[in-house]
């Protein structure tokens, strides 16, 4: 744990940019052989490929390159899905799919063709209970899968899923892996996927560096466009710009503060794409901790912070602030905020005095990355407007995401405030999904627990009728503010930037889909 001031600020920058250096290096030494390569960068390292318990971005981002699902992603603007490892798949009625597997596709490691009984496999061990899965929100609808031949079979549904071809077949879930194999490891792995059947296979991974893909010399699907990605891990925006326009990297994410100047003139042979986004940004405090159980108290750093300061000073007006969780577009976006964007400094401090609270200390975990960074800064200075002391500790990626994590030890007891971002995919119920009871100690940091929330997120999980499942989440995420223990901050935006030699291939989102990228003709 780092508290923050300029010297250790200079110091972690001074130290990402000798990273950098040292990866510049061996990426121009990689890069030198005679192949077709693709220099990706993402924000954060990959921490498990078993899908039963993967949860991040840039781990299906690997996953959707190494493994098969019964139906993908399509690229381009608007959200659908292709057929991938299915020859076929159709809905019969609300609790049936039936599909069927194209055939010839190869497990590595000698684990043989993949059959309608590795999906039964896939699909069933995630709501086995003795998986204790944080995925088996996503399969909550699934009885069973019934196998009827080699190839075929039928996804029985125990009620409707509304969520099921926009978040669990095409995402982390829905990703099909080899029954044998796994078992011949113990049934569950973590980094080293016992088998794969994608297009590309793991080459490399080395962590907090990079992960280096190449193809399968057994995939006989339509041929890749690179022979190898690297999908490089640099925490700032900023610095992955400077590795963009030097060259080193092909595809990456821009920050904010450069989307102005890049719009303007974008470096020589490149291309900008701007994206709506699906993340959100928001500022939670731990119900559990003894300074945070009076809502009081909660609801006074609520009204101390001034979200409109934040978006000025850390997103540079570029991004509108959150009203919740869900994104704008999707059903259960909240049109409106619950409790005003800017600061009532008037209300913060009655509070504080009812609450008795008036020399209030506290500290806050963030992220350490130049926008969380300034973020934290803005309202280190409100709070103090409502007198409450603010302390700001950083940390590197990799302890990050591990502070509120109940099996990595007793630090997510010290959690006071903390500032976070998660992704989501089109549908509602996968940003609700890490605020549940059962997910507290997992993803659900603040340990917020509301039977009501619970209630509501399964019921909507398989409501048909579009207008009742929107108020359904939009309810979800008033019952979030009304607990105090949440300010909504932005579901900011994803640009990209690309060189004009890669034609990639991205969700309407901006996340990337490796194995369709192709270089540019």
């Amino acid at each position: 744990m780092t508290r923050f001031n300029r010297r250790n600020f200079l110091k972690n920058t001074v130290l990402s940019l000798a990273i950098l250096a040292s990866s510049t290096a061996f990426v121009q030494q990689l890069s030198a052989a005679e192949k077709s390569v693709l220099i990706s960068r993402v924000h954060n390292d990959i921490s498990m490929l078993d899908p039963a318990f993967a949860g991040n971005v840039p781990d299906e981002a690997v996953m959707g390159a190494i493994y098969n699902k019964l139906v993908y992603y399509k690229p381009g603007s608007k959200w659908g899905w292709e057929l991938q490892a299915a020859e076929s798949i159709e809905q019969t009625d609300p609790t049936h799919i039936s599909f069927t597997l194209k055939p010839g596709i190869t497990f590595s490691n000698d684990f043989g063709e993949m059959t309608a009984e590795d999906v039964k496999y896939s699909f069933e061990r995630i709501i086995d209970p003795a998986m204790k899965s944080p995925n088996a929100d996503n399969w909550s609808a699934l009885d069973h899968v019934e196998v009827t031949d080699r190839y075929s079979g039928v996804i029985v549904l125990k009620e409707p899923s509304q969520a099921l071809w926009s978040l669990t077949l095409p995402y982390i879930s829905g990703n099909i892996i080899s029954k044998k194999a796994t078992e011949s490891v113990g049934g569950k792995f973590a980094t080293n996927p016992p088998a794969i059947s994608g297009p590309y296979r793991i080459k490399e991974w080395l962590p907090k560096e990079a992960v280096i893909l190449e193809r399968n010399p057994q995939w006989t699907g339509e041929i890749t466009g690179y022979d190898e990605i690297q999908i490089r891990q640099i925490d700032d925006e900023k610095t992955a710009e400077i590795a963009f326009e030097a060259g080193d990297i092909d595809f990456t994410r821009v920050s904010l503060s450069s989307l102005g100047r890049y719009r303007e003139e974008a470096p020589e042979n490149s291309q900008l794409i701007e994206n709506p986004s699906l993340y959100y940004v928001w500022l939670g405090m731990n119900f559990d901790h003894p300074k945070l159980q009076d809502i009081r108290v909660r609801q006074a750093i609520q009204s101390a912070i001034d979200i409109p300061s934040i978006i000025s000073a850390a997103y540079f007006d570029a991004v509108a602030p959150a009203n919740g969780i869900i994104a704008p577009g999707l059903i259960g976006h909240r049109p409106e905020p619950g409790i005003p964007h800017k600061a009532d400094f008037a209300k913060s401090k009655a509070l504080l005095k009812e609450a008795g609270a008036e020399n209030l200390e506290l500290d806050l975990d963030i992220l350490n990355k130049s926008t969380f960074v300034t973020s934290a800064q803005v309202i280190q200075a409100t709070l103090a407007q409502a007198g409450i002391k603010l302390n700001i500790n950083l940390h590197e990626s990799g302890a990050f995401w591990s502070l509120g994590d109940e099996k990595a030890g007793d630090r997510y007891k010290n959690i006071q405030l903390i500032m976070n971002r998660y992704a989501m995919a089109p549908d509602p119920s996968y940003a609700t999904v890490w605020f549940t009871t059962a997910q507290k100690g997992i993803w659900n940091w603040e340990r917020f627990a509301n039977a009501e929330f619970d209630t509501l997120h399964n019921k909507a999980t398989s409501e048909g009728d579009a207008t009742k499942r929107d108020q359904m989440y939009r309810d979800m995420q008033t019952l979030m503010e009304d607990s105090g223990g949440y300010r909504f901050i932005t579901h900011e935006a994803t640009p990209v930037i690309h060189r004009n030699t890669v034609k990639p291939a991205l969700r309407p989102d901006g996340e990337p889909l490796y194995r369709l990228f192709q270089p540019a003709k």
